[in-house]
């Protein structure tokens, strides 16, 4: 593929809609956890059709990775860092796969629907089973710990590249040209 500056638009939307949905849905998820009230029904109600949509996103998104030229990182940066970056970013992939692919393991383990409004109801991707659910229910919370803690991470590497060693990495996501 071609040497580029910028990813492709279409990553670039997809990577800033992602970036939102994830964190509304991380604060959804704990507040989904830590309250009993009628909000719970609500947050429950977002919750699942937000996590289909993430899961399809980041299909698309992996699709379009493989099939678009990818700007190179700069040649200042050392191989180990090079190497955390692909590492960290294949790390969010998969993670971004596994939270809600667990979810709805987790669900259907239970024996509840994944339900995205309108009447539509998914298919359960597993038979009801409560030892299985028992495993899936704390993995989603571990998954979903260690996805913050790495979009914590990958934000603050970001912010690095973006106000101290400005060196065209922000930009390319973003597409706005550094001066």
């Amino acid at each position: 593929m071609k040497k580029v500056a910028y990813f492709h638009p279409a990553l670039r939307v997809l990577h800033w809609l992602m970036a939102a949905a994830i964190l509304i849905m991380l604060f959804i998820g704990v507040a989904m956890v830590s309250t009993v009230s009628s909000l719970h029904s609500l947050l429950v109600s977002i919750h699942k059709p937000l996590g289909v949509m993430i899961l399809l996103l980041v299909i698309v998104r992996l699709w379009l990775r493989f099939t678009t030229a990818t700007p190179s990182l700069p040649a200042s940066i050392p191989a180990w860092q090079r190497t955390m970056a692909h590492l960290s970013h294949w790390a969010l992939y998969l993670m971004m796969l596994a939270q809600p692919l667990t979810g709805w393991a987790m669900l259907s383990a239970a024996g509840d629907p994944v339900t995205l409004g309108n009447g539509i109801v998914l298919p359960p991707i597993m038979h009801v089973n409560n030892d299985w659910y028992a495993l899936l229910r704390p993995l989603h919370t571990w998954v979903a710990l260690a996805l913050f803690a790495t979009v914590l991470l990958h934000l603050a590497a970001a912010l690095l590249h973006a106000f101290v060693l400005r060196d065209g990495v922000f930009s390319s996501m973003t597409g706005i040209r550094k001066p």
